[in-house]
């Protein structure tokens, strides 16, 4: 029993020693990369992006929404992005137009005429649960080209949401781009996706020019190397992080997380946040970027203590 008590612990001592000898190893010859700051992060933070335009206080990614949001001083928006049948992007969430409209079918399948006859304040409804927005003349679809051109004094978090493996998908990120420069709007936006290889794909034209984001694969990517001691390891191609608090009981939020890939010049977002006590907390642990529901919440503190 001694015996396999004292082998057991010469093992864990040799895997420790090679652990800390490849940790050591690393460190000596992997230079850790640092991103160079974009003109997009270049006000002061911390950030606060009202998240589809602010659709907890007006329907999402309307004029209203973006109108509203811009009484309580965000510095920007956080949108989707979709591109329709006659190959227009339009600002939009879901795949479908079914959820926050009064019409049916799919956006890819429709064009920018058909999504304009739609009334997109038909389905939300206010605390007192009434529809306050119906048949407003500002419920309207929104074009991307129209909220670049329309609100010049936000920054504008743009997530591609058509999946790169259709024919919307393999086509928005070169015609993305060429609308950003034809407006002229590379130090204003940021773009983004859950798909690491549309981000990729744009910055395939973009060549590191526009802010980017992080994919879940370079996030988890990034996550485990910090968690294991090798964080060094992790070679950064990413402006920002956007993140939840927590993913399957994974705590996103730590202090220490935050300082690691702020100390490679990325920024770290969190959404959707939207209690007062918890945006302040994760500014007090150094995040730069607040999304939240309710730039009303978010207004309020800022004012009230920062």
């Amino acid at each position: 029993m001694a015996n396999c008590f004292k082998r057991m612990v010469t093992a864990v001592g040799v895997a420790t020693g090679l652990t800390l000898g490849l940790w050591a190893g690393t460190k000596l010859m992997k230079e850790t990369k640092v991103r160079d700051i974009k003109p997009y992060f270049k006000q002061r933070s911390p950030y606060i992006f009202a998240h589809r335009g602010g659709m907890g206080l007006a329907p999402e990614h309307t004029r209203i929404a973006f109108d509203k949001a811009s009484e309580f001083d965000v510095e920007g928006f956080e949108i989707d992005i979709r591109l329709t049948k006659d190959e227009e992007i339009v600002v939009f969430h879901d795949a479908y137009v079914d959820r926050t409209s009064n019409g049916a079918g799919k956006v890819s399948n429709l064009t920018l005429d058909d999504l304009k006859d739609l009334d997109f304040g038909y389905h939300f409804t206010d605390v007192e649960g009434n529809h306050p927005y119906r048949g407003h003349d500002k419920a309207k679809i929104v074009t991307l080209r129209e909220l670049i051109e329309e609100y010049p004094g936000k920054l504008i978090n743009i997530d591609i949401k058509d999946d790169p493996d259709t024919y919307s998908g393999s086509l928005i990120p070169s015609l993305l781009y060429r609308l950003i420069t034809e407006l002229g709007a590379e130090d204003r936006v940021l773009v983004t996706s859950f798909h690491d290889s549309q981000i990729k794909q744009f910055n395939l034209y973009a060549e590191d020019t526009v802010a980017l984001g992080a994919g879940v694969d370079q996030v988890s990517r990034a996550y485990f190397l910090h968690r294991a001691g090798f964080g060094h390891m992790y070679e950064p191609a990413a402006d920002t992080f956007q993140i939840p608090t927590e993913y399957n009981g994974i705590r996103l939020d730590t202090r220490r997380f935050i300082e690691h890939l702020t100390s490679l010049n990325i920024a770290v977002g969190y959404w959707n946040i939207n209690k007062m006590d918890k945006m302040d907390e994760l500014i007090q642990k150094g995040a730069h970027t607040i999304v939240t529901d309710y730039p009303d919440i978010s207004y309020h503190l800022l004012k009230n203590r920062y």
